[in-house]
């Protein structure tokens, strides 16, 4: 997998660092003339050229800077580390700026004598001329602190922002992977009842068997494009399992019977794909099969106002034969529910009456 950005994110990254730095240097400069022409009094065309000058080398030592830090992992360091770094950078960049500073006339802009003489007229101020050359050092690296306090700060933003995305898009990945298993797990168990269906009736009744395989062959169908969708409605639903009962009812003739009552406004609500076949599925696995009458199934649904009720009723016997893989189905079908609709859906089995079980099914009509 490829962690390094897009070249399309690059390329916009790259336009705003330079965006932002013309800005910022821009600003800078423009400041600094107007302080100089009209605090100071200095000409302004010498001063104007005298500053971009000045910036103009601060941009570009700025720009080594940033590569230079991105070739040895600044971002990768802790803050104690990174913060020694910025003080030293600061100073070994402000001392060549702050001795070409002090060699212009835009040096006045950042002398502190004349200010102290003129609040302090007793105070007699004379700085020497390394003090001169220590100031404007102490303002360029100050200066080039706030610059990388500021794109370290940007930085760490854009990376938080990164991890933030990298993770809600790993998380997605996990997500529709554990729905595809889950998937996995019911597809397999659903075409071996059906494959034993058939196999039962090829002897006994050829007719039968060939009408089965055409049943067999829509679910076949239909479970291949389950593989791309996670929701259809309820009507298409409703078909596949159709098929499935009439392979069913193959097998247990008399045995199954079945009741079905779904309105218009219930049929076209979008569920999760082959979970009501899962349904109908576990009701004659754990209840009918094992009723020597066998019995009624009954599959009904209600929708009430933003919320599909979904029931497929069974019955069973009174002391069921409990089994390992007992339940699995139906745990498959709550987990897939939670991923799907977190705690909007639900799926309870309603064991309550000695002889009857009750699937009910809770499903949001939107997502």
């Amino acid at each position: 997998m490829n962690d390094s950005p897009s070249p399309i994110a690059q390329s916009k990254s790259q336009q705003l660092y330079w965006i932002y730095q013309i800005v910022g240097w821009g600003l800078y400069t423009v400041a600094r003339v107007v302080g100089a022409v009209t605090a100071f009094g200095l000409p302004w065309f010498k001063s104007t050229v005298e500053l971009v000058i000045l910036s103009g080398a601060g941009l570009v030592l700025s720009h080594w800077l940033r590569a230079y830090m991105r070739r040895h992992e600044w971002n990768a360091l802790s803050i104690p580390q990174l913060t020694k770094r910025i003080v030293v950078v600061g100073i070994v960049l402000g001392t060549p700026l702050g001795i070409l500073t002090q060699l212009t006339d835009v040096a006045t802009l950042q002398d502190i004598g004349p200010v102290l003489r003129e609040y302090a007229p007793g105070l007699n101020v004379h700085f020497s001329v390394p003090i001169q050359y220590a100031h404007q050092i102490v303002n360029w690296a100050l200066l080039y602190m706030v610059w990388l306090a500021i794109y370290f700060t940007a930085v760490g933003l854009r990376e938080y922002r990164s991890a933030r995305l990298t993770q809600s898009e790993l998380a997605r990945a996990l997500h529709v992977a554990e729905l595809r298993l889950l998937k996995s797990q019911l597809n397999p168990h659903f075409l071996f009842n059906a494959l034993n269906t058939v196999r039962s009736l090829i002897a006994d009744n050829p007719a039968r068997a060939q009408s089965a395989v055409t049943r067999l062959a829509n679910t076949l169908r239909y479970t291949l494009s389950s593989r791309h969708n996670e929701l259809v409605t309820l009507s298409q639903e409703l078909d596949i399992v159709a098929d499935y009962l009439e392979l069913e009812s193959m097998r247990f003739e008399d045995r199954l019977r079945v009741e079905q009552n779904v309105p218009d406004d219930a049929a076209g609500v979008p569920i999760p794909v082959m979970l009501l076949q899962t349904l109908v599925e576990n009701a004659i696995k754990h209840g009918i099969a094992e009723l020597p009458s066998g019995g009624l199934l009954r599959i009904s649904a209600v929708l009430q106002k933003d919320m599909l009720m979904l029931e497929v009723e069974n019955p069973r016997p009174v002391a069921p034969i409990r089994s390992s893989h007992e339940g699995v189905g139906l745990r498959n079908a709550h987990d897939r529910l939670r991923l799907l609709y977190g705690a909007r859906a639900s799926l309870e089995l309603d064991l309550s009456k000695p002889a009857l079980a009750t699937a009910r099914l809770r499903i949001p009509s939107q997502r």
